[in-house]
């Protein structure tokens, strides 16, 4: 029997095959002899030990599509970034880091603001200003009144997705609209803070219907870039590219050139300044992370 993954926990991983349910699983020792450990996500190969009991072992772990180290799941075919309107306010460098992390590995980004009843047409038309000409599809929600599901539905039918995003901005919530017989621990926010206390404690798959799975993964607060040339950032603010050819200079960084042409674009309103002043703060940490090498400077 074929099935997927959808949680792994104290060396058992269960595995959802499609009409039967979840199977409890062992990995064969094999795997470890080969260095190959078992992912959620993963497509596998099962060996039914007890059909009653629904109990089986890992037999073979099919080819990946892709694979991700933090959260470690395989098999994206797209990630849903979640972030609040308010209450917490939106982190759009959060967000800018998130992007670009998932952009390097290739994995096509839905963006979802939660809490739209915390915002009117146009504050959220603001938000839509930032991210529309970079790409990306955006969605807004409202768990509390459960607006724009049907929208997010659509999004994630056929997919499996991993849902990200900080703490505090309803992922947990929506999950559950989504999938009313999974009910999810649910976090309220610090009134001191405007934090979510974290909720989710490990990666897990939950089958919506058909082959639509969403991996609801641990809440962030920080994310760090992967290891990058910092030549190499621009190429992942998409909205930059019709306007590079309008530098002065071949290589230009867009940071303290003259007659730059992203520069120029953003004092024309072409390119959001959100964007551009994040790119130059994570251009700026991607500068200094390679004067330190093993925790010394590089001389």
């Amino acid at each position: 029997m074929h099935g997927k993954i959808v949680k792994g926990i104290a060396g058992f991983y269960y595995v959802h095959v499609l009409g039967h349910g979840i199977y409890a699983c062992r990995a064969k020792g094999l795997f470890r002899l080969q260095d190959q450990k078992p992912l959620v996500g993963d497509l596998v190969e099962i060996e039914v030990l007890n059909e009653t009991e629904k109990t089986g072992n890992v037999e073979n772990i099919l080819p990946r599509k892709n694979e991700l180290l933090r959260p470690a799941v395989a098999n994206i075919d797209m990630a849903l970034v979640i972030f609040a309107v308010a209450s917490p306010q939106p982190n759009l460098n959060l967000l800018d880091r998130f992007l670009v992390f998932m952009q390097m590995n290739n994995i096509p980004v839905t963006i979802c603001f939660n809490k739209m009843e915390l915002l009117d047409a146009a504050d959220r038309q603001a938000l839509m200003d930032v991210y529309l000409p970079c790409g990306y599809p955006i969605l807004f929600t409202s768990a509390k009144k459960q607006q724009g599901l049907e929208d997010l539905k659509a999004a994630l039918y056929g997919k499996t997705a991993s849902v990200a995003g900080p703490s505090g901005v309803g992922k947990s919530s929506l999950i559950n609209l989504l999938q009313p017989d999974v009910t999810m621990e649910t976090g309220e926010i610090s009134q001191k803070i405007e934090r979510g206390k974290q909720t989710t404690r490990h990666t897990q798959l939950i089958h919506i219907e058909g082959n639509t799975y969403i991996m609801d993964t641990p809440g962030f607060s920080s994310l760090f870039l992967p290891e990058m040339e910092k030549e190499d950032l621009q190429q992942y603010y998409v909205e930059f590219a019709a306007y590079e050819p309008n530098c002065r200079f071949q290589g230009c960084s867009h940071i303290n050139e003259p007659d730059c042409g992203i520069k120029q674009a953003v004092f024309e309103g072409k390119i959001s300044p959100v964007r551009y002043e994040n790119y130059c703060q994570l251009y700026g940490e991607l500068k200094e992370r390679k004067k330190v090498y093993h925790g010394k400077k590089r001389i």
